[in-house]
Protein backbone atom coordinates (compact mmCIF):
# COMPACT_ATOMS: atom_id res chain seq x y z
CA UNK A 1 0.00 0.00 0.00
CA UNK A 2 1.39 2.95 -1.26
CA UNK A 3 2.72 6.00 2.08
CA UNK A 4 2.85 9.60 2.45
CA UNK A 5 6.42 10.42 2.11
CA UNK A 6 6.34 13.44 4.53
CA UNK A 7 4.40 11.60 7.38
CA UNK A 8 4.10 7.79 6.25
CA UNK A 9 0.65 7.77 6.36
CA UNK A 10 -0.74 4.94 4.31
CA UNK A 11 -2.76 6.23 1.23
CA UNK A 12 -4.80 4.66 -1.62
CA UNK A 13 -4.15 3.18 -4.72
CA UNK A 14 -6.10 6.36 -5.98
CA UNK A 15 -4.50 9.33 -4.35
CA UNK A 16 -1.29 7.97 -5.09
CA UNK A 17 -2.63 8.02 -9.00
CA UNK A 18 -3.73 11.33 -8.86
CA UNK A 19 -0.80 13.25 -5.87
CA UNK A 20 2.07 11.16 -6.69
CA UNK A 21 5.09 12.96 -8.89
CA UNK A 22 6.99 11.40 -11.58
CA UNK A 23 9.15 9.24 -9.27
CA UNK A 24 6.17 7.75 -7.01
CA UNK A 25 7.09 10.53 -4.23
CA UNK A 26 4.01 11.48 -2.32
CA UNK A 27 4.95 14.58 -0.27
CA UNK A 28 1.23 15.40 1.13
CA UNK A 29 -2.07 13.48 2.24
CA UNK A 30 -5.09 13.95 4.49
CA UNK A 31 -3.06 13.06 7.69
CA UNK A 32 -0.75 15.58 6.74
CA UNK A 33 -2.36 18.53 5.17
CA UNK A 34 -5.51 20.03 4.65
CA UNK A 35 -7.91 18.47 2.06
CA UNK A 36 -8.22 21.74 0.28
CA UNK A 37 -4.79 22.20 0.31
CA UNK A 38 -2.83 19.07 -0.51
CA UNK A 39 -1.76 19.72 -4.19
CA UNK A 40 -0.34 23.44 -2.88
CA UNK A 41 1.35 21.09 -0.13
CA UNK A 42 2.77 18.95 -2.07
CA UNK A 43 4.29 21.18 -4.49
CA UNK A 44 5.43 23.25 -1.90
CA UNK A 45 7.28 20.41 -0.09
CA UNK A 46 8.65 18.68 -3.33
CA UNK A 47 10.33 22.00 -3.76
CA UNK A 48 11.86 21.83 -0.54
CA UNK A 49 13.11 18.38 -0.60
Amino acid sequence: MPECDYCGAHVSDRFERVFADEHGRIFACPGCAANAGIAEAAKERAKNA
